[in-house]
């Protein structure tokens, strides 16, 4: 981490302050010499009623005992600064005389956003002495910086940053395992990423107004698992984690073990990120950084900590009462080390309105924590409740509290919607879904599902949603205040089951349990496609037969005047259907032979709407069927010459099931003759195929072919359990192929580019450079049974070996020369050709590959002259992608960025800088450049070096 912010500086200046620092440290001793804070953070939140308006609180860990600080000065990130900052409480910490909690609060109108946030840092005068990892334990007279980084952004509605509920001061012992959970808590439920941070300082001391100042990380810091005063430190039990570990989403901290006693820091950086919905694809984004520079106190004494005892983690529905009831007493001491008594506490961002209360207290203590959740607490994820029981020793820095921390973790998931219902109006098919009021109004939607058949399902108290394979499939969604929805219903004589169920919008998320089932059987029966039969193949005269049932009324009575059928047609899967038939008041009339079409080239679709009139309140309006369609059959030939074979393929789309009967393939041979049955096989639900290796076939004569499918209907059923509509067959158009050996695949190979040539050029690409690529390719020698005789060459060219590989030329030759390209870098294949038309397999693709070159300067001279002001290569290969981070001479990142493929860094604290401060120092700074090439094999490449910043 690396932070500056930035003010006017000079070397004048920088005297002149220094003056005025050594003055005021001869004015005010106590002051400068104060050693007294221990710990802390900074949290925000927004202004409801201006995004630009935020709010702050600054809590302090300090030693009461050094210095009494009322006032703090805070440094908002848009080169403003606010002082004397008044301090608003000051209360001992429980358990640790030698601790004050200290809290300031104050607010900030910005001027507007910034992409990388503002940086809003605090720098306490000084830190407490004999913190053990920092300057090898003489801490004194070394600073306390802690920062956090906000966003502005309308967008982000009122958020509130990362709350560390837990203290920042903590204890424990040597030679056993120490824990801390921060309790972590978001209130919009956005995610949180912890890691392990050094503690910071800014050396010098707080800068004047108009100072540039730059944190650093404390002098000599090494995190608590190093070696400290000669001490080695081993780890306790078998473990693969580090002796020092944070872990990521809940910040936990274990430390195992420590070796030597004293004060230690440590900070820990919470990320906040917003989530998007997947729809959306909109990566999920960072929108808030808080640092806490925590303390820990390791004891040398032979206390050993209290055990605590917590329920497991549990998931409640919202409106549902929480009643946890937690237990602790004191660690099993050894003689000289008595039990003490045990005070419990509870960390969490819930707390209030949730309350924790001790119910006994003593050696053993018993509290029990109560909340009952809202709506505005239903998340995806769990809120987490901290427990801490901490021992009470005679006080001491070698001897102070031991605690143990525990989790419990609670999931809100939203109430079910309550009394589904659904009915259908007499003689239609419009399914009317009604419910109660949804008691969350903050959910984003209320999700409807139908599934054919009623589905007995009771969730259990969380299971939210719908089970995996239940066979629902979502029909709407509707808002929560909804409490109604119609659909019209696929077809009659089947039963449907409903359920619906509440999703909650982002960032927090989460979903409700699922409400009862609404399930309806719909007697009668609607009409439906039995046969899409082509009878003849033509380009110009085919026919196809076309069949349906008769309807049935709901209660076997006669359907009203007017009623019918409409027939439509649409070409392949096209949606554009035209009516080419309607049929009035005619029930029985269900079959219809559509003429003076092309079977031979086009597949087509059929859709049947039955309609009726229905009189509601004396007013008759025409009520149709849902729609149904079917296509006919259509069948593909792909004859292999060199294996003597010819595969038949068939694909349809239809209501009915053709993969529970067989299918049968007809074939002739030539133009006349007649077809005979050769092979049964049973397809697939939309299509078959089946491959005819007849020993009897023979090269270069014409084969044709046609199928018949058979299908059926699983419903309606008669009353002795049989399907009604079996045995459906319908025939698919006639086609043919030539049973003709296909030429052998040709092998393809390119003459690579002088890359040397390029890389004396200076710069990449030289201005008008042209290029051109070599192919040469000889004849193979596969498939088995291909032939040799060519006619010609088709030739294809492609950005990329994944393609679009797209036709380029054709040639007669063995070899194509690709001229006057502007680069060089094109994959190519080639297809053979033969005498009477046959195609190879296109040959293996050749790529030419890049030149890859990658060269930055060791200089650069931002000061607005327009000559070397930007950091970028001199010269390169095409570019995709770099990614830069660029450090200072002592190691801390300074810019980060792959938005520029070519860097252009200006060290102007602009986009990826980590700092909003204003231009960076001159001096040396370090880069790593990760570069992927644009070349096709797309090269990665890692690049480090060094560059000089000279203004």
């Amino acid at each position: 981490m690396s932070i500056s912010l930035s003010f006017a500086n000079s070397r004048r200046l920088s005297a002149w302050l220094l003056g005025v620092v050594l003055l005021l440290a001869a004015l005010s001793p106590q002051v400068a010499r104060a050693t007294h804070i221990r710990a802390g953070d900074i949290q925000s939140n927004v202004d409801p009623a201006n995004p630009n308006h935020i709010f702050f609180k600054l809590t302090m860990y300090v030693d009461p005992t050094q210095f009494n600080q009322t006032s703090v000065t805070i440094f908002y990130g848009d080169n403003t600064r606010q002082d004397n900052i008044p301090r608003r409480d000051n209360t001992p910490v429980p358990g640790r005389p030698d601790v004050n909690l200290n809290t300031f609060y104050f607010d900030h109108v910005y001027g507007g956003s910034n992409p990388n946030g503002y940086v809003v840092s605090f720098i306490g005068e000084n830190r407490v002495a004999n913190v053990q990892n920092i300057n090898g334990g003489n801490s004194v007279g070394q600073t306390f910086y802690i920062y956090s980084r906000i966003f502005i952004d309308p967008s982000l509605g009122n958020n509130h940053s990362p709350v560390l509920t837990a203290p920042a001061v903590d204890g424990g012992t040597i030679g056993q395992i120490y824990k801390h959970d921060p309790a972590v808590f978001d209130a919009d439920g956005d995610s949180i990423a912890v890691t392990k941070l050094e503690s910071y300082q800014v050396a010098g001391g707080m800068p004047p107004t108009g100072t540039v100042f730059t944190p650093t990380v404390c002098t000599n810091y090494v995190f608590p698992d190093a070696r400290i005063g000669g001490v080695t430190p081993t780890q306790s039990g078998s473990t693969t984690l580090p002796a020092f570990y944070q872990q990521s989403l809940r910040g936990l901290v274990t430390w195992n073990a420590p070796a030597v006693a004293g004060y230690y820091n440590v900070a820990m950086k919470v990320e906040e990120w917003r989530r998007y919905p997947k729809n959306l694809r909109i990566p999920n984004r960072l929108i808030g950084i808080v640092i806490r520079d925590m303390q820990i106190l390791i004891g040398s004494s032979l206390n050993l900590p209290p055990q605590l005892t917590v329920p497991a983690d549990l998931c409640v529905q919202a409106g549902q009462p929480v009643t946890l009831t937690v237990s602790a007493i004191d660690g099993q001491q050894l003689p000289n080390s008595p039990a003490t008594v045990v005070t419990l506490q509870a960390y969490s961002g819930i707390i209030p309105p949730a309350t924790f209360t001790t119910t006994t207290s003593g050696l053993t203590t018993t509290g029990t924590f109560r909340w009952t959740p809202d709506c505005s607490n239903i998340a995806a994820l769990p809120t987490i409740v901290v427990f801490k029981a901490q021992d009470s020793p005679p006080s001491s820095s070698s001897n102070p509290p031991l605690v143990d921390v525990r989790p419990v973790n609670i999931t809100v998931v939203g109430p079910s919607p309550k009394n589904l219902r659904v009915t259908v109006a007499p003689t239609t098919t419009i399914a009317t879904l009604n419910w109660d009021t949804y008691a969350c109004t903050n959910a984003s939607q209320l999700l409807i599902f139908r599934r054919e058949g009623c589905y007995a399902y009771n969730p259990g108290n969380c299971d939210t949603g719908l089970p995996a394979g239940s066979g629902y499939v979502q029909v709407g969604a509707v808002s929560p205040t909804t409490t109604t929805y119609s659909e019209q219903l696929p077809s009659r004589g089947v039963s449907y089951s409903y359920r619906i169920y509440a999703v909650f919008p982002l960032p927090a998320g989460g979903t409700s349990i699922v409400s009862n089932e609404a399930c309806i059987q719909l007697s009668g029966r609607s009409s439906l496609l039995t046969n899409v039969d082509v009878l003849s193949t033509s380009t110009t005269t085919g026919q196809i037969s076309v069949k349906w049932t008769q309807p049935r009324t709901d209660n076997g009575a006669d359907f009203t005047p007017e009623y019918g059928y409409r027939l439509s047609r649409a070409e392949g899967n096209s949606t554009n259907f035209q009516q080419i038939l309607e049929r009035k008041n005619s029930l029985k009339d269900t079959a219809f032979v559509d003429t003076g079409l092309n079977t031979t080239n086009i597949q087509y679709t059929y859709r049947l709407v039955f309609y009726r009139t229905v009189t509601s309140n004396g007013t008759s309006a025409e009520s149709p069927d849902p729609a149904v369609t079917a296509s006919s059959v259509r069948t593909s030939l792909v004859a292999n010459g060199n294996a003597n074979s010819i595969t038949v393929n068939w694909a349809y789309q239809v209501p009915w099931d053709n993969s529970k009967l067989p299918t049968q393939i007809y074939r002739r041979q030539g133009l006349t003759g007649t077809y005979a049955p050769i092979a049964t096989t049973t397809p697939g639900a939309t299509s078959g195929t089946y491959v005819d290796t007849d020993r009897t076939l023979q090269r270069n004569q014409t084969y044709y072919y046609y199928v018949r499918t058979t299908g059926r209907y699983a419903t309606p059923i008669n009353s002795k359990g049989g399907i009604i509509f079996d045995n459906l067959l319908n025939r698919s158009q006639e086609t043919f192929a030539i049973l003709r050996p296909t030429p052998c695949t040709p092998v393809l190979s390119l003459r690579p580019v002088n890359c040397d040539s390029l890389a004396g050029a200076g710069k990449y690409f030289p201005e008008n450079q042209t290029y051109q690529n070599l192919l040469t390719w000889t004849v193979g020698n596969t498939p088995s049974g291909c032939q040799d005789s060519v006619r010609y060459y088709r030739i294809y060219r492609a950005d990329t070996q994944a393609g679009p590989f797209v036709l380029l030329d054709s040639t007669a030759q063995t070899s194509y020369l690709n001229r006057q390209l502007t680069r060089s870098t094109y994959c190519y294949q080639v297809q053979a050709v033969s005498y009477t038309g046959e195609r190879s397999e296109r040959s293996n693709i050749a790529c030419q590959s890049d030149c890859v070159f990658f060269l930055l300067p060791n200089i650069f001279t931002p000061n607005g002259d327009g000559q070397n002001d930007v950091f970028r290569p001199k010269t390169s290969s095409p570019i995709t992608r770099t990614h830069i981070k660029i450090f200072n001479r002592w190691g801390r990142e300074v810019y980060e960025s792959s938005l520029n493929p070519y860097i252009e860094w200006k060290g102007d604290g602009t986009v990826g800088e980590n700092s909003t401060g204003g231009p960076l120092a001159d001096g040396i700074y370090y880069y790593l450049a990760e570069v992927q090439f644009a070349d096709a094999a797309q090269t990665q490449r890692v690049f480090k070096g060094w560059v000089e910043l000279i203004r």
